[in-house]
């Protein structure tokens, strides 16, 4: 699923504040998809020669496919599941799978699990926000097919470049707000309000990516001395007592597994594990501009997936949404790029 991001007083207010210009798709390609922002790792060949900036360009590309993949098979461990486990056990399980994943991680670099410092409101919102958005997505999982779950999720970049020139006074110019405005009219394609052809159930997706969204704006003003992580950690841990709420609520008491559903539930942790590290790899060796857009690859994914196992089969109006979508965001990262290249007036 989707995880991370990365005093007392005068000197975290310095750090929150007082930051260079948010550069919008860096931090969305290393946040949203479980990510920290890291600088370009230096490879050298075996003479010692440093690789060739094509080859790693080229090679975070494939890990950075791979690491889609990874995602999109992770989702559908979760809607396999999600025919025989009430949804609020899922998210439960998921949770503390994950909080042990990123503990054992954060205590092997000797960081801490805790800090009064983690009381701080950005990182209470943004905890809150992960929370909101994984209660949506993995239930809109559950619930709808998985290609117009993760189609309407790749708008969650353009949403995090509308809420940075809203909220965080980033400039974004006409091009993007188009670009924004077209990518929505293709999230409306595919829920499709008003019609026939609408699902309510399609608004968890929407929930999900609205969370995430506000996740990775709240993670921008969170201070540069809490790791991504801890971040994760945190996140993760928070999902066993929302479960648990989750599971009251509705009245639902929980299920007990099978071996085959308790092994889909670990396999979905560590695969989740290792994509993330296949995006922070990725986003190391390669430059941000040409690797950020192979993560639309798991739309690729979720369409094969969702046709081959789940038997799904996609309206030409969700093809048509999501190709919007996908554009959208495209271009609204190439524009970023020509804004961040071009000299100073």
């Amino acid at each position: 699923m989707d995880g991370p991001g990365k005093g007392r007083a005068k000197a975290r207010a310095g750090n929150q504040w007082r930051r260079p210009p948010y550069d919008v798709s860096a931090k969305w390609a290393a946040v949203a998809l479980h990510s920290p922002v890291l600088s370009p790792q230096k490879h050298v060949t075996q003479s010692g020669n440093p690789l060739p900036l094509l080859s790693l360009n080229l090679r975070g590309a494939i890990v950075m496919v791979l690491a889609m993949l990874g995602f999109a098979v992770e989702d559908a461990m979760i809607k396999l599941l999600a025919g025989a486990l009430p949804v609020g056990q899922i998210i439960g399980l998921l949770g503390a799978g994950g909080a042990v994943v990123f503990a054992i991680l954060c205590r092997s670099r000797g960081q801490r699990l805790w800090d009064n410092g983690f009381l701080e409101p950005a990182i209470l919102l943004r905890n809150g926000a992960e929370l909101v958005g994984t209660l949506g997505f993995v239930t809109a999982i559950a619930l709808i097919p998985l290609s117009t779950a993760s189609a309407i999720l790749q708008a969650a970049p353009l949403l995090v470049t509308l809420g940075a020139a809203t909220f965080l006074g980033e400039p974004v110019g006409w091009r993007r707000w188009a670009a924004i405005l077209v990518g929505f009219g293709g999230v409306l394609l595919i829920i499709r309000p008003g019609t026939d052809g609408f699902d309510w159930l399609s608004l968890f997706a929407v929930q999900g990516v609205l969370g995430l969204a506000i996740r990775d704006l709240a993670t921008r003003r969170v201070a540069a001395t809490v790791s991504s992580l801890q971040l994760s950690f945190m996140a993760f841990l928070m999902l066993i007592p929302a479960s648990a709420i989750l599971l009251a609520l509705g009245g639902v008491a929980p299920v007990a597994m099978t071996i085959s559903q308790t092994g889909l539930i670990g396999a979905a942790v560590l695969i989740g594990a290792v994509a993330y590290y296949g995006i922070t790899y990725a986003m190391r060796v390669g430059e941000i501009s040409f690797v950020t857009p192979f993560r639309y690859s798991r739309m690729i994914f979720a369409l094969i997936i969702g046709m081959a196992i789940f038997g799904e089969d996609p309206d030409h109006l969700t093809l048509m949404g999501a190709a919007i979508i996908i554009a959208s965001g495209l271009y609204t990262l190439w524009r970023e790029q020509v804004v961040k290249s071009a000299p100073p007036a």
